[in-house]
């Protein structure tokens, strides 16, 4: 690891990454999921905006470039390990404190449905301190809320640089509203992801 991924992972214990995308952050995730080992040890859970009058392909479309096993998150579905899920469109996505999801047709927040922050306050009510948060490019302000939730949890938190986002709108909010742990382009998270191996 480097000095940075050491001063970020030094004394934590992870079991799930939540990651939050909107415009660009197909690109963005190509870059950064195809370095999990098939055996990576934590969940990782994306909530990607999404029109929700079609059906995503995403958890078919990533299958084909990960080693991990990849799944659409489906209402009571309990979480494993070492598996990445997608929130489905058209839904809020919610982790219980049973590590399980919850699907809900709440109003769109921040005019999604997926949103992020519901995604994120979840994960950080059930998941503590042993969550880490990524929220990448894209053009609301979702997701900075619940990266403050994650931070205010005591889980890493990590946005990307808007001078690498495609779309800084999403990144610029979540820094506004709380400071987080680290501020890193896309391939600098693509490395902190793989260096979370080495925690397990």
């Amino acid at each position: 690891m480097t000095a940075v991924h050491d001063a970020l992972l030094a004394g934590r214990k992870i079991d799930a990454v939540v990651i939050g995308a909107s415009a660009g952050g197909i690109d963005a995730l190509l870059r950064i999921l195809p370095v999990l080992p098939r055996h990576f040890g934590f969940s990782v859970i994306v909530v990607l905006h999404l029109p929700d009058d079609r059906d995503s392909r995403l958890a078919e479309v990533f299958q084909q470039r990960l080693a991990m096993p990849v799944r659409q998150a489906d209402d009571k579905m309990p979480l494993e390990a070492g598996t990445v899920y997608f929130a489905p469109p058209g839904y809020h996505l919610s982790i219980e404190r049973d590590f399980s999801f919850s699907l809900s047709q709440e109003d769109p927040v921040h005019f999604s449905r997926p949103a992020i922050d519901v995604l994120m306050e979840s994960a950080a009510d059930a998941y503590g301190k042993r969550l880490a948060g990524i929220l990448l490019t894209g053009a609301s302000a979702d997701g900075a809320s619940g990266m403050a939730r994650i931070a205010a949890c005591g889980g890493l938190t990590v946005v990307q640089d808007p001078l690498d986002a495609e779309i800084a709108t999403m990144p610029l909010a979540a820094i506004r509203l709380r400071a987080p742990d680290a501020v890193l382009s896309v391939p600098a998270i693509s490395a902190l992801m793989a260096a979370m191996k080495e925690i397990q």
